[in-house]
């Protein structure tokens, strides 16, 4: 049976990694389970790069006005709490094409570029 080709990925390391690396056993294990783990955990929005387009920055804003950030009282970190009654949260703004003239984020109907 043919084995998989690995590739090989180097990154440069100051000497501050090395130093805090160098009695970690198999190191190229521990680098590919902390890349496996980050990657898990990026965000979902932008896929860890930090950078959103302009519907997303939209759709965040959206989400944001209708939400807060706290401080979670059993783990202290941050999360999302929403505000909105059961109502408004059936009220959401859709995301228009002008160029195909419909709405792309729920059902795609035929709809009039919506006034702001």
């Amino acid at each position: 049976m043919k084995r998989a080709k690995q590739d090989i990925i180097t990154f440069k390391a100051d000497a501050s990694l090395l130093e805090a690396m160098k009695d970690i056993p198999n190191r190229s294990e521990f680098i590919r389970n902390a890349i496996l783990a980050a990657l898990d955990s990026a965000c979902p929005l932008c896929s860890g790069t930090g950078v959103l387009s302009q519907h997303q920055k939209r759709h965040l804003d959206d989400f944001l006005a209708d939400h807060s950030l706290q401080e979670c009282q059993k783990c202290h970190d941050l999360r999302f709490v929403c505000s909105r009654t059961s109502e408004s949260r059936s009220k959401r703004r859709d995301c228009f094409n002008p160029k195909k003239k419909e709405v792309s984020c729920s059902q795609s109907t035929q709809m009039e570029e919506p006034s702001r």
